[in-house]
């Protein structure tokens, strides 16, 4: 077989399915360039998802004839300065969006590409490109700066273009490029328009929290934290939403290094860890991070799209992500994300219906389950102790004759306004507290609230040293399959500062010698099983820390007060001081809210006094 060359069109062809993917891929490259350009508007217009037309205008510096005619060559680029270009150059110092002398080209290779540029004092000038051939080059009319329109992308192409998605799914992709692009720069203002609708729209903004408010969710503003730190050079800031405050899916984490929108495994791994034990794991993080690093500490070049990054030094990066985020939650202390769904508020709206008829009910029938006769006795409640008689299927209180019988001092309770949780004034299906506050009623999960207080103290002994233990007066053995056994058998002595001893009892048991004594007197047989079904789904794939984390966030489930415990109100009011005072108390172990309010104006809705 003969070896020969490929046709130019071909290799042009060849080099773009690297950098046009997709239209949205396409239009990344454009609104970069604009960027790159100084610009302090860009404005974006697509068509049928950008398949159709893909129109980036901007107001930056603008190219002259010659200039417009280099950017279409190959391996041209405005990134790198006259300093890096010599024999000597380093292009791993790329300070600008890219290294991406393939990208006008390219586009220009399999779609009709039109550059329209005027620099400033100086007459505009456009040149055609339709699919590598040159079809007009010669003035226009425009002002200052550029305008690029991609159209009819992959029509001579028909095999890639069939691999396209429908015109709803690449419009998608491309408003996600714009939103991460204009995040990275809040500097620059934006518009969108799609079809004939405008979509997006932001001004200049002068900070990235604003701006990141005005690009997703309206609602992290009131629910995240800011992110702010340096190390070694390497500065990292933006906001992270309350580890309530959660999404289904990933979609909503951005992540930027030296301004650039990155999809990077590393930085993906590192928030998974900061959230962990905070956060369901089918739930992901909501969080805009911006990275800044010196150019010669990261190398941007290791993907055509320039979608990943390579790290010098990405432990140090790993641990900065890990120890901001944490940092930052750690002073968010008791908040949560609790806002009242509005089908929740509605069925508060709803009328008591009794299940019998009006005409069985009668007047007043409703409260007792029967009908009242006109004149009936106000029914007394029963003093505590006592219970009710039945009087024809039908309840009737009876109070109690008097006694003569010493009555203790009585001490008013402590004011709702003393407190952020308020104070607890009962307890609901023996699960629930309610408490008052100043500002509205809280309604704590007590099992999940008092879950996140014994992992916290937990976490507190251990870093003391260890967690102090409690010896079973039996030891108590646990019979599980043999690799259970043997995964808890290598973790004996990690188990162990966590206060629990484990000793081999045979091929498939376990014995247990000893218990957190935090946990106090719970089900150890419980708690090896579930430590064993932890350390097979995660033990490979975490940390020693991590690994930690989730031993301990495991013992605390077992230890904490069950729904179903009648509590005292001192009980209640000792809960409530103590998640007052514990970081990431807003969440239990698994990540679901330990409490909600219930604000007075919506109280006030409810009965119609708004």
């Amino acid at each position: 077989m003969s070896i020969r060359r490929l046709p130019s069109h071909l290799v042009n062809r060849i080099a773009a399915g690297e950098v046009v993917e997709r239209p949205a891929s396409a239009l990344k490259e454009l609104v970069e360039n604009a960027i790159d350009s100084g610009a302090t508007r860009i404005s974006v217009v697509l068509a049928a998802g950008g398949v159709d037309r893909i129109e980036v205008a901007d107001d930056g510096c603008g190219m002259t004839p010659p200039e417009i005619a280099l950017a279409l060559e190959r391996h041209a680029t405005s990134k790198l300065p006259e300093s890096l270009l010599g024999e000597n150059g380093d292009i791993d110092r790329v300070a600008t969006l890219g290294f991406r002398g393939e990208a006008l080209p390219s586009i220009a290779s399999v779609a009709r590409l039109t550059i329209e540029s005027r620099p400033a004092g100086a007459e505009g000038w456009a040149r055609t490109i339709d699919n590598g051939a040159l079809e007009r080059d010669g003035p226009a009319a425009l002002p200052p700066g550029t305008r690029v329109v991609a159209e009819a992308l992959f029509a001579q192409v028909p095999a890639r273009r069939k691999f396209l998605r429908s015109a709803r799914s690449e419009y998608a992709a491309c408003l996600d490029v714009v939103r991460r692009l204009a995040m990275a720069r809040p500097d620059i203002a934006f518009s969108l328009e799609h079809d004939g609708r405008r979509t997006l729209s932001v001004a200049a903004a002068d900070s990235r929290p604003a701006r990141v408010a005005a690009l997703t969710d309206r609602a992290l503003a009131d629910n995240s934290v800011a992110i702010d730190l340096e190390r070694d050079g390497h500065v990292l800031g933006g906001v992270a939403g309350l580890p309530t405050f959660h999404r289904g899916v990933a979609d909503h984490q951005y992540l930027f290094v030296n301004g650039r929108p990155v999809r990077d495994r590393l930085l993906i791994g590192a928030i998974r860890g900061a959230y962990a034990e905070m956060m369901p794991r089918d739930r992901h993080a909501v969080v805009a991070l911006f990275l800044d690093v010196p150019p010669s500490e990261v190398d941007v070049n290791v993907h055509p799209a320039k979608t990943e990054v390579r790290f010098r030094d990405p432990a140090l990066v790993r641990g900065m992500i890990v120890s901001g985020l944490r940092r930052a939650l750690d002073a968010a202390g008791h908040r949560v994300a609790h806002s009242a769904p509005a089908d929740i508020m509605a069925l508060w709206q709803q009328e008591y219906q009794h299940p019998l008829s009006a005409t069985e009910e009668g007047v007043g029938g409703a409260l007792f389950g029967g009908p009242l006769e006109p004149h009936a006795p106000t029914p007394i409640p029963p003093p505590m102790g006592e219970g009710l008689r039945l009087n024809d299927h039908r309840p009737t209180f009876f109070a109690a004759p008097p006694a003569a019988r010493a009555v203790p001092d009585w001490t008013p309770p402590p004011t709702a306004t003393d407190f952020p949780l308020g104070v607890a004034r009962g307890q609901v299906a023996k699960t629930y507290i309610v408490a008052e506050a100043a500002d509205g009623l809280v309604l704590v999960d007590q099992h999940a609230a008092h879950e996140r207080l014994v992992l916290e103290r937990m976490r507190a002994a251990l870093a003391g040293g260890r967690v102090a233990s409690q010896a079973l007066l039996i030891p108590e053995v646990v019979e599980l399959d043999e690799p259970a056994c043997d995964r808890l058998e290598a973790r004996v002595a990690e188990l162990a500062e966590f206060g629990l001893e484990l000793e081999r009892f045979g091929a498939r048991a376990m014995l247990v010698r000893a218990t957190p004594a935090l946990l106090g007197s719970g089900d150890p047989r419980g708690l090896v099983t579930d430590l064993a079904d932890e350390l097979a789904a995660y033990d490979e794939a975490l940390s020693l820390r991590e690994r930690l984390d989730a031993i301990a966030g495991t013992m605390a489930c077992h230890g904490s007060v069950r729904a179903g415990r009648v509590l005292s109100p001192a009980e209640m009011n000792a809960l409530l001081r103590e998640m007052e005072v514990t970081p990431h108390s807003g969440q239990c172990n698994h990540g679901r809210p330990t409490w909600v309010k219930l604000d007075l104006k919506s109280v006030a809705k409810l009965f119609g006094r708004s």
